[in-house]
């Protein structure tokens, strides 16, 4: 089943297309909100932002828009018809409204209703039915600039009212751009979780590597090679712009990866003659080895959710396998076993699913293995996947894959049920890293 909407924006746009998932998906629907204010219509239909971000989730199918416009169209708790929807298999209906106040700011109310949703009670002696069907509403007064952002916030809240997960959609994911036409061919963007809004963070005449956020989603650290060999930079996202070196050494400089308190950088360096993992204290700037091999590579750190160990890829084995290491004693261990590569390995937030890439029969796919079992299931049925990245809140992986001879961006569920192309119209895309939860 495809499914495509169109994400436009000013620089590179990107194309969402849904591949395979909404037949399992719960019906819902998003009725278009109310608007009043000076202007004919708001700046961002929040409606079709909403619905877009539940259908990218895989686990929604809103309901047409047309199809709604024939049904019903209010925007208050109070005047959904639970039977209509209830005809229809619609689960969920959102509504809402958008008023423009005097100082130019707008205000954003919301309901939620579960359309099945009935209960009893014994009122003064007697059983009554009484609707508890309004599962969330929420009213909020917003700059005028941040609309779109905040449509993405009440997704986020539809999501968890009706999943019991937090949601992720208003975050944001960084990626590589590589577009051989331009001066500077490789440019470093950040833009929404649905490839809105693209903005180049750096540009550069040579290669950009392994973006990564900071756990506050206010810095990027990533890898450069502006000055003929890789080194480690930082950049301030928001405020200042400004960015500073952190690591060039002789040799390699690569791989950075924030702890989930922010202080530290783990990272790989060649400065002792090989590839090692060490982490950067960032306010000493004092680095820490923490691997010592003989004649392996160790690299791809990733910080387990408490800080207190690292992931990493090391060949250490013969072939490149996922191991972790406790950073208080040192003691590293290896956790993958099937296939003869695994590597870029991170944990789900709650620790019990580790997202990796794996190939086997020599074809590299994204993969999950579970913690505790230690199974391993294939998420795609792409190929040459590569730099995997996790939602924030641990349900969807962004990764780096090959479409039709291009290099292109992907989303997966962490269950493989649900599967989407996020392919440039200019150039070719990589290296994706989902953001933190925003502030």
């Amino acid at each position: 089943m495809f499914f495509t909407f169109t994400v436009q924006a000013e620089e590179v746009k990107l194309d969402f297309v849904i591949s395979d998932g909404l037949d399992s998906a719960r019906p819902v629907a998003v009725i278009p909100f109310a608007w009043k204010g000076l202007a004919q219509q708001p700046s961002q239909d929040v409606a079709t932002v909403i619905s877009s971000d539940l259908r990218r989730s895989g686990r929604f199918n809103p309901m047409a828009r047309n199809q709604i416009r024939s049904l019903q169209e209010v925007y208050r708790y109070e005047d959904v018809n639970l039977e209509l929807w209830k005809e229809k298999g619609i689960e969920a209906v959102a509504v809402g409204s958008i008023e423009e106040q005097p100082d130019g700011r707008l205000k954003i109310s919301y309901d939620l209703v579960d359309v099945f949703q009935r209960e009893q009670e014994v009122r003064n002696g007697e059983l009554v039915n009484v609707n508890r069907n309004r599962i969330d509403t929420w009213a909020i007064i917003i700059p005028a600039k941040d609309l779109r952002f905040y449509a993405h916030k009440v997704a986020d809240r539809i999501y968890e009212a009706l999943t019991g997960e937090k949601g992720a959609f208003a975050t944001r994911i960084a990626y590589v751009s590589v577009n051989k036409s331009l001066e500077k061919p490789y440019s470093l963007m950040i833009a929404d979780s649905d490839g809105y809004a693209p903005q180049t963070l750096f540009s550069s005449y040579e290669p950009i590597m392994s973006p990564a956020w900071s756990p506050d989603a206010q810095k990027m650290a990533y890898v450069s090679f502006e000055n003929g060999r890789s080194e480690v930079w930082m950049q301030d996202i928001y405020k200042t712009n400004s960015r500073r070196r952190v690591a060039a050494f002789e040799g390699i400089n690569s791989a950075p990866s924030f702890s989930p308190d922010g202080r530290k950088l783990a990272l790989t360096l060649s400065r002792d003659g090989n590839a090692e993992i060490y982490v950067l204290d960032l306010n000493s700037q004092r680095f820490s080895r923490i691997t010592r091999s003989i004649n392996s590579i160790e690299t791809e750190a990733s910080w387990t959710p408490d800080g207190q160990s690292l992931l990493f890829t090391s060949d250490r084995g013969r072939g490149p396998q996922i191991y972790k290491q406790n950073l208080a004693s040192n003691r590293a261990f290896r956790l993958t076993w099937e296939g003869n590569y695994n590597a870029s390995a991170a944990l789900t937030p709650d620790g019990k699913t580790m997202v990796l890439i794996n190939r086997t029969n020599g074809i590299f796919h994204v993969a999950v293995q579970d913690m505790e079992t230690n199974a391993m299931q294939t998420l795609t049925e792409t190929s040459l996947d590569e730099s995997p990245s996790l939602a924030p809140n641990g349900s969807m992986v962004i990764y780096a894959t090959v479409y039709r001879g291009r290099q292109v961006l992907s989303v997966v569920s962490t269950d493989g049920r649900f599967k989407a192309r996020l392919p440039s119209r200019q150039g070719e895309v990589k290296a994706p890293v989902w953001s933190p939860y925003l502030n």
